[in-house]
This record gives C-alpha cells, structure tokens and sequence, in this order.
C-alpha cells in the first residue's frame, strides 16, 4: 500500500519538491508518493491529511506558523514538517539545516515570515533584520552573512559584496538564479540558492518521514541544484 505525503502552501504550482522527493522515494524503493495541495486554510488541510491517512507533510509560504496550531507538538513557533503518528500531530523545522556548516559572526536576515522565524536561532546574536514593512532596501555593509527568506526572485533587495556568504530561499521556476544570487556569484561570493536550499531542509524532512537516510545526490539531480 502506497505511503502519502503532502505539500501544503499558496501558491504551490512552481514547487520542485514533489519532483525531489517523489525520485528520493523512488532512489530508496519505498512506495511512497508526494503531492502538492494549494490550501488558503492549513488546519483544514492537515485534518484532512490526518483522515486520509497521510504520513506527514511539508509546509511552505504562508502557511509556516500558522499551521503550528494543528500541532500537538511543535518545534518552536514556525514548522516546516509535519509527521502524523499514532493520531498526533508533530511539527518540526527543517528549514535550520540550510545554515549547516556556515560559521558567521554578523548576518543580514531579510524577511520576516515563518522562514525567518525558523532560522533566527541558528543566526548569529549580531544579525539585522529587515523587512518590506521597514527600512528597505536593507545594507548589509559589515555582514559576512546575506539570507533572504522572501519570495523575491527579480528584485536585488540587497547588494552582495566580496568574503560575503549569501544564502536565498527563493528560486525560480525555470531554475535560473535569482536576482541575488547572480549577484553574490559575479561578486565572488560564497551562495547557497534557493535550489541548495530545497534540497538541505528536504532531505532532513524525508529522514523524519521515513527514518532512512536521504538519497540526497538523487534529490540534488532531481531538481537540478550545484553540488
């Protein structure tokens, strides 16, 4: 019988984790299958899930805090994963593994939904924030950290400068870098994209469904993130 998982977002249409984890599953021979569900209301939505006998789910933009309230536990006030067990609930972020192995002592966090929430305790104490409903642009002049948690994939919101780490949630649909990124890489800069980024959080929440290890060189193929 079929294992089910879920992506749960507004909008969903351009997210490449279906096609990642459905070639994870399908690298690991597991019979299981990942579908994306455009949802205004995500309590509704995980409840549904928990009826239908879904194992777990991922939760994207906007969705991110306020699903929180479905859980019966939570890790912290944003969650990006969602395992359903033995009638309960379990809200995870795997989102944090995408600042693994970066050391900085100064960041310049843009954005201020539930990404940004999630991240925020593995950012260094000394980070500016910024968001649209702020100071805009931001300046990240002394950073050696840039992270953009908005959806903005056109707009160069911040300029990226040489030694700078940048790291941008955000991708295209057509999988060519963002206005950001294709800044940080003539600049010389250090770059997680927004690719990278999908495969590092979504490998950990394959991990947590299944309790495998990610085949995460497939999932990197399957979306066509670098190495």
């Amino acid at each position: 019988m079929t294992t089910h998982v879920a992506l749960l977002g507004h909008p969903v249409a351009h997210s490449r984790s279906p096609l990642m984890q459905n070639a994870a599953f399908a690298a690991s021979r597991l019979d299981w299958h990942y579908s994306a569900f455009d949802t205004l209301d995500p309590l509704a939505a995980v409840a549904a899930l928990a009826t239908l006998g879904f194992a777990g789910a991922n939760v994207t933009i906007p969705h991110k805090r306020a699903v929180v309230a479905a859980c019966d536990e939570a890790d912290g006030e944003s969650v990006n994963t969602l395992l359903l067990r033995d009638g309960r609930v379990l809200g995870f972020n795997t989102d944090r593994e995408i600042l693994a192995g970066i050391d900085a002592r100064r960041a310049c966090l843009i954005g201020a939904g539930g990404a940004a929430l999630a991240l925020a305790p593995v950012l260094p104490a000394d980070t500016r924030r910024f968001s649209r409903r702020g100071a805009w642009p931001p300046s990240a002049e002394g950073c050696d950290l840039i992270v953009n948690t908005t959806p903005v994939t056109d707009e160069l919101l911040v300029t990226p400068r040489p030694g700078q780490t940048v790291v941008d949630l955000a991708y295209r649909a057509d999988g060519a870098d963002t206005a950001l990124i294709s800044a940080a890489r003539s600049a010389g800069c250090e770059v997680v994209d927004g690719l990278e980024a999908l495969v590092r959080q979504g490998a950990r929440s394959f991990e947590l469904w299944t309790g495998q290890a990610a085949p995460v060189s497939v999932m990197r193929d399957a979306v066509g993130a670098g190495p």
